[in-house]
Parts: structure tokens; C-alpha cells; sequence
């Protein structure tokens, strides 16, 4: 696997796979045991990445020189929590505080590996869930057309139903502005739809009389045929979109000027002939090509364990103010999420609950707490409790496993 996953989003395939067996073994000192299913880990160390971004990560996620020193010449890593908050009182750092890497050092010992206890149960796949910058809204797009949004503070109560316009197949990808006032929605079309979504106080449902204002993203020199946009993020200002589609082009829309404003083509020639062994849409992945690396293969990494069929499977950087970016997470078509090791990837952690492909998942900015959601339709919750008890549960009730496809 690439730092970032990818696939192909086809119709229906009537069937299912079966699940890989994933042993469940000790993390942190501690065994995770409850109904829903959570397991974690520990693997050894499979391989080093570049060494810049290992001494990267280290730097952002590392304690201070002088916490990790044992004695003159030895050190020892992870440093215990005690004395990271010995070392801060007795103002080791010369800061009399933390710095970003102690505190990241600190924090990405608790991973989100308790639970889960669920947020929402539809009976239409889940294909996208994301967390919004600051964390206090969550979005989940589904393939019936609905795409809630969750106020994190209140208790994840739905704040707003959307009901999606002109859908293609499924929601592809959301995103919020910056200012979390406008929403946009992508599917397998070229017009993106952005919606008014309001202020944090704002409950309503939002139905298909209200404005769902289309941006086509069809360029000139498109030859006319229909494409559909795969992702779909604001930049930074708010003032652009960036989409990525099925055409081999990522697109820039201007939205101040309500047009398109840049295509970048990333093939230059057609696609004349192609032809497969097998197809992963629906497909096993032959055993026999498991470990074999393409002889361009240019990436600085592989991460191992995860399997990418039949949809596309996305996976991200765990954040970066409580991780230092340490891990990275993803979702799996055998119907888990899997946290690695950047540096060493190492598989330190199977969360496993759900009964159909993990299509996404989500981390928390701030606190260890992600979010899974799967085409079996349950959106549910992971975190750690410290005592390995519910932290404040969405429902009183646990969840109830269903089987269907």
C-alpha cells in the first residue's frame, strides 16, 4: 500500500468475501476485550522507511533528548508517563512546559482502540465519514442520498439531513468550508453540489427544495463524455475546489469567480488496450503476487495487512497535533481498520466490528477518538477510555450486529 490508498468503485457485486482471521494480541501493557470486537496488535518491526521521513516523524513525535536518556550513553524509548511529567515539573526541556513533539510522544501512546459504541445505524452503505478541522462536526454520506452531519460537542446529535440532488451511484467524497457555513458533495458526475449547512447552533433538514447549487466541472476540451469526481476538497482559503475523477484529471474551481479554472491532464495519450489477469473489483488478490513489488515502484514505503477490493479504500495520516503524523490508519475490505507504525510498519493496532467493507474512517484532531464507517450502514465510534470503560456512550443500548448485503 501507498501512503494513500486507492480503488475503483463499481456496481454491486452480490456476494462476500470472507473475512481474514486477525489474532488479537496485547497493546500499551493492556488487552482490549468487549462484544464489539476491538483488537489490537503488536507486530515486529517489517521494514524502515526513508530516512528523512523517519527522523521527520521522530522529531515530531519524539520526547526530549534529556527525558529518553536512561544513563550517559543509553536511551530509552517509550519514555513512561511519569517521568515525562516528572521531567516537565523538574523543567528538564529548559521551557518549564512541553514541547509539541513531548506532547505528541505523550498522546500517541492512547490509541482509539476501545469500543465501539455506535453513532448511527442506516440501512444504505456508508461511503464517506470525516471529521471537520476543529473536530466538533462530523459528516457521513450514504449511498441512499442521505449525508448527515453529527455535532461532536452535543452529543453527536444529528444537526443537519441532507438529502442529496442528482446523485450518480453514491455520495463519492464531502468537505466543509474552513468556516464550516457551506457543504459540498461529490458523486460519480461531473457537477459537485454545495449546500448552506448554517451555524453550530443550526438544526434543520435540509430537503430537496432547498438550494443545492450544481458546479459543473466538464471542461472544454473534455471530448464531451461523462466522468465522475472521486474527491472533492476546499483549499485552505475557501476559495477553490480541488476534485479528483475517474478521467485521469484533478480539476480547480473557482468559486468567487463560479468557474472552472484549471484541468491537469495525467495522461497525455489514450488508453488503447488493457488487458488483466484478475480484477480486484471483485477478485481475491492472487496469493502468489502478495509480495512481489512492481520494478517502477517508486514509493518510500509499504505498509502491509489491509486489503483494497471491490471499492475504493482510503487511508490517511494520523493527526498531526496529538500523533505527530506517527501512524497511519486505514479501512479494509475484510471489514476492519488498521493503525501502522510509520516509521517501523509495524500493525499496532486491528479494530474489528463491522460485517462489510471499511470504505473510510476518521481521527479526531484532537482526542483519541476515530470514527469507521461501512457498507454494512453502522457508523461507530472508537476511543480510549483509560479504564477500558464506555466513555460517555452515544446510546445506552450495544450495538446490534446485522447481517445483510
Amino acid at each position: 500500500m501507498f501512503v494513500s490508498a486507492s480503488g475503483v468503485d463499481i456496481d454491486e457485486m452480490g456476494y462476500a468475501m470472507s473475512r481474514l482471521e486477525i489474532e488479537s494480541e496485547l497493546f500499551d501493557g493492556s488487552k482490549v476485550t468487549n462484544e464489539a470486537g476491538s483488537s489490537t496488535r503488536s507486530n515486529k518491526p517489517l521494514h524502515n522507511v526513508d530516512h528523512e521521513i523517519a527522523q521527520l516523524t521522530n522529531l515530531r513525535s519524539g520526547p526530549h533528548e534529556r527525558l529518553r536518556q536512561l544513563m550517559p550513553g543509553k536511551q530509552q524509548l517509550p519514555v513512561s508517563p511519569v517521568k515525562m511529567l516528572a521531567g516537565r515539573e523538574g523543567n528538564y526541556s529548559g521551557r518549564g512546559r512541553f514541547s509539541s513533539a513531548d506532547r505528541c510522544h505523550m498522546l500517541s501512546r492512547y490509541l482509539p482502540v476501545n469500543g465501539p459504541w455506535l453513532v448511527d445505524q442506516m440501512t444504505s452503505r456508508a461511503y464517506v465519514s470525516q471529521f471537520s478541522a476543529d473536530g466538533s462536526l462530523f459528516v457521513a454520506g450514504f449511498q441512499g442520498s442521505d449525508i448527515r452531519i453529527y455535532n461532536v460537542d452535543r452529543g453527536w446529535k444529528v444537526q443537519k439531513n441532507i438529502l442529496a440532488k442528482s446523485l450518480r451511484w453514491t455520495v463519492t467524497d464531502t468537505s466543509l468550508s474552513p468556516d464550516q457555513r457551506y457543504l459540498v458533495y461529490a458523486s460519480m458526475s461531473p457537477i459537485v453540489h454545495i449546500v448552506n449547512v448554517g451555524s453550530a447552533t443550526t438544526e434543520s433538514l435540509s430537503k430537496i427544495t432547498e438550494i443545492h447549487e450544481g458546479l459543473d466541472f466538464s471542461a472544454a476540451d473534455d471530448g464531451g463524455y461523462p466522468f465522475g469526481i472521486f474527491s472533492v476538497k476546499f483549499s485552505t482559503d475557501g476559495r477553490e475546489l480541488v476534485a479528483g475523477s475517474n478521467d485521469n484529471s484533478i480539476y480547480v474551481y473557482d468559486l468567487e469567480a463560479n468557474k472552472l479554472s484549471l484541468r491537469i491532464v495525467a495522461h497525455t495519450g489514450n488508453v488503447g488496450f488493457r488487458s488483466y489477469e484478475w480484477d480486484y473489483r471483485w477478485m481475491d488478490y492472487p496469493p502468489q503476487a502478495r509480495d512481489l513489488k512492481h520494478p517502477c515502484d517508486q514509493s518510500v514505503a509499504t505498509y502491509k495487512g489491509h486489503s483494497v477490493l471491490r471499492t475504493l479504500i482510503r487511508c490517511y495520516f494520523s493527526p498531526e497535533y496529538s500523533t505527530g503524523q506517527k501512524y497511519i490508519y486505514t479501512g479494509s475490505h475484510d471489514s476492519c481498520v488498521y493503525i501502522y507504525d510509520v516509521v517501523t510498519g509495524a500493525q499496532v493496532a486491528v479494530l474489528k466490528h463491522h460485517t462489510s467493507p471499511v470504505r473510510d474512517c476518521s481521527w479526531h484532531p484532537y482526542y483519541p477518538m476515530l470514527v469507521s464507517s461501512s457498507w454494512d450502514g453502522d457508523v461507530v465510534k472508537w476511543g480510549f477510555s483509560g479504564n477500558g470503560e464506555a466513555p460517555a456512550p452515544m446510546s445506552n443500548m450495544r450495538i446490534r450486529r446485522r447481517y445483510y448485503y
